[in-house]
């Protein structure tokens, strides 16, 4: 078995995904790379990715389906693992190597432990384009290190740390049997992938190595706010399916109140971005829709509700009047230098 499979979701990635995956090769054979071809039509991508198949035939498989968007990529990538442990890299992104390395040495010592290890968190980094400084996400004055911890064990997470797709690797077979499955034809559901295996999370440990490099940077890119803009009811339909799941979920997920403390928060983070996004665009229908998603949390729990209306996040997205909506927008541009969205 290997030790750690990677799946990189590939749509029309010609340009950019060689990159990617001569970054995750130096893993060698303790690695499974499951190149997924989202039905890429417009250029070189199933070409590229068969190219490597042929030349690294143990190391990595070559997967092509039609379209269905980096949930069902990374959907297939879940389905087709046989690794240990399971992480997601995006084309466009890329791995360092010393820290790779570490990551791999930690699993492989982890892995023959009398306990079960189900997620392991390390550093990313913003590859932002034109900036010199990168910013780095990373968490040790919020996670134990050196030790296998459980969220009992985390401390207070502040609203700056939460927990990326390119934060986590995850144990294959808990992603297996807790039954995720993102949503087909949607962007950015790695907030889900990052939310919905938390409850059946024991075992964690961090790793502060800066792992995962994050770019940012091309005018397409559906991290772009324009094009957030554009897809905002893809983003209001994520949304809305983390409501759910923590709402229908809560009377389990408050046994742990770390736990539970940390996808509250999240949520709260997310509920901030939708709702500057919709400000942002400015127009009485995209109001409306702010609206409507918070009337949407009101009817799902009413007491999470106005949890979410009294923070400074909630209250802050809700100013009234035009005045007010300045001040959301200019509050969220603040957010964005300290949480790094977009």
């Amino acid at each position: 078995m290997k030790l750690l499979s990677i799946a990189i979701p590939c749509y029309n990635s010609e340009s950019y995904m060689e990159k990617c995956i001569e970054s995750l090769l130096v893993g060698g054979e303790d690695v499974e790379i499951i190149i997924v071809d989202d039905g890429s039509t417009k250029d070189r991508t199933a070409e590229i990715a068969d190219a490597y198949a042929a030349k690294y035939p143990s190391i990595i498989k070559a997967i092509h389906k039609e379209n269905g968007g980096h949930g069902s990529a990374v959907n297939t990538g879940i389905a087709n693992a046989t690794g240990l442990y399971f992480k997601v890299v995006d084309s466009d992104d890329w791995v360092k190597k010393e820290a790779y390395m570490q990551i791999l040495a930690k699993l492989r010592e982890l892995a023959g432990g009398s306990e079960t290890l189900d997620m392991l968190i390390s550093n990313f980094v913003y590859e932002k384009e034109g900036e010199k400084r990168k910013k780095v996400m990373n968490y040790k004055h919020i996670l134990p290190q050196d030790r296998m911890f459980t969220w009992s064990d985390c401390h207070h997470f502040k609203k700056a740390h939460y927990i990326l797709m390119h934060s986590v690797i995850f144990r294959t077979k808990l992603l297996q049997d807790c039954g995720i499955k993102l949503p087909e034809h949607t962007f950015y559901v790695d907030n889900l992938y990052v939310f919905e295996p938390l409850p059946y999370v024991r075992n964690m440990y961090y790793l502060d190595v800066n792992f995962y490099r994050y770019y940012i940077g091309r005018a397409d890119q559906s991290v772009n706010e324009s094009v957030m803009i554009s897809r905002i009811d893809q983003q209001l339909k994520v949304n809305k399916l983390m409501i759910d799941y923590l709402v229908e979920n809560q009377a389990e997920i408050k046994k742990n109140k770390r736990l539970y403390q940390y996808m509250k928060n999240y949520l709260e983070i997310i509920m901030t971005a939708s709702s500057a996004l919709l400000i942002r665009a400015d127009t009485e229908e995209h109001l409306e829709k702010k609206k409507e998603l918070w009337n949407y949390l009101k009817e799902k729990d009413l007491v999470l509700y106005h949890w979410m209306r009294r923070g400074i996040m909630g209250s802050t997205m809700n100013l009234p009047g035009k005045g007010g909506r300045k001040l959301s927008v200019k509050a969220y541009m603040i957010c964005q230098k300290i949480f790094g969205f977009n």
